[in-house]
């Protein structure tokens, strides 16, 4: 069921009819049989690539789409409502493709970024670790100097798009063993460069068709000019792109919701019991009503923090606000509409319990909803230490 939207520009509105027939007609005919089957659509995203939405929120000299996040965020909202692995998988390449676009210098940005927003080059973003998951600074991969740049020894795990991916953005220590987030750099690294290698996918309880998994780095050579940013700035580039990767999870969690939700409305209205469609009786209405409220709640937070975004203005906290909401609001709606089908909402004839199994991931990657918490937590202290310090 396609959401009215209110788009800044005509040309937004062309583009997001673009992708609802992209999706429409690519995407949601295949997505149950192909997470059944595991596959992985690559031709799908080269189909994306070829449509220009692989570099939506970046500039057209390098071959975006110059488009707000405000836009683009609704294009994976509406890619995820048909295929999670698909808006997901956007939304991943975007943010493996921020440190260039932000921090890379001029050269690497007209030397990287047309492939790598052309659609030609599929990217995965390297940060967590088995051992350093939320607490990235205590990464143990390391880029030591050697040959014409560094040599990365380690291995990152929970990489979506791993195996599968051209090119790889790492975050590996370049300062001392304990040197926390201060000794930590960013390196554009090739999928084929020597070294580098990707375990089996792992085996997950949703997004089948979307692989994650263990990338690691052997001996791997990495030239000077393919470090982003200076020594040492990683960290700080890291948490940068996911402030904006957090908004990419939130749309991608309200397409989810929203898919749920027009399943169970339609189911609703389409199941008889005691002679009226269940959708009259008012313990059915009531949930819908309140599954309704939560998806707009959280379509709405979460192009708000986009709007402060494109707006030039701080947006962390409102992104970790949209990440948490709207992802919780998923799982809610996910599961009530599992429970609105009934017995047939448990099985996999229905769209229902498969997005139900996809809405459990989203409250996990790119910051636990925990992680969340202590962000907008900590903003919420700071916030009352600097209105104190400036009443005294």
């Amino acid at each position: 069921m396609a959401h009215e939207r209110i788009l800044p520009t005509p040309e937004a509105e062309d583009l997001l009819e673009l992708v609802r027939g992209i999706a429409d007609k690519e995407l949601a005919p295949r997505a149950a049989r192909d997470e059944e089957a595991g596959v992985f659509p690559r031709d799908v995203f080269d189909l994306l690539g070829r449509s220009g939405l692989l570099g939506l929120p970046y500039p057209g000299e390098y071959g975006g789409g110059d488009q707000p996040y405000e836009v683009y965020l609704q294009v994976v909202e509406e890619l995820a409502a048909r295929w999670l692995a698909v808006g997901l998988g956007l939304s991943v390449h975007t943010l493996s493709c921020f440190p260039v676009a932000a921090y890379g210098t001029e050269a690497q940005r007209a030397a990287l970024l047309p492939e790598m927003l052309g659609g030609e080059r599929l990217g995965a973003y390297c940060l967590s670790e088995a051992q350093s998951g939320s607490d990235a600074a205590a990464m143990a991969t390391r880029a030591r100097p050697g040959g014409e740049g560094y040599v990365v020894d380690g291995a990152k795990s929970w990489i979506t798009h791993g195996g599968v991916a051209d090119f790889y953005t790492l975050f590996a220590r370049t300062g001392g063993p304990d040197s926390g987030g201060r000794g930590i750099s960013c390196f554009h690294v090739p999928a084929a460069t020597p070294g580098v290698r990707a375990d089996p996918p792992e085996r997950k309880m949703g997004m089948s068709s979307s692989p994650t998994a263990v990338v690691r780095f052997d001996e791997a050579p990495t030239a000077a000019d393919r470090r982003i940013g200076e020594e040492g700035q990683g960290f700080a580039i890291a948490m940068a792109a996911l402030d904006s990767g957090r908004l990419g999870i939130a749309a991608c969690a309200v397409g989810v919701a929203q898919a749920a939700l027009d399943a169970a409305a339609e189911y609703s209205r389409t199941r008889r019991q005691f002679g009226q469609a269940i959708g009259d009786f008012q313990g059915i209405a009531f949930m819908l009503a309140d599954m309704a409220t939560g998806v707009e709640a959280a379509r709405e937070l979460y192009l708000a923090a986009a709007r402060r975004r494109d707006a030039g203005r701080p947006f962390g906290t409102q992104a970790a606000m949209a990440k948490l909401f709207a992802t919780d609001t998923a799982m809610r709606v996910a599961t009530d509409a599992v429970q609105v089908l009934g017995g047939s909402g448990y099985t996999r004839d229905l769209p229902a319990e498969r997005l139900m199994r996809e809405a459990k991931v989203l409250q996990i990657v790119e910051g636990t909803n925990q992680i969340q918490r202590m962000v907008i937590g900590r903003d919420l202290a700071r916030a009352a230490d600097a209105a104190e310090t400036g009443a005294r």
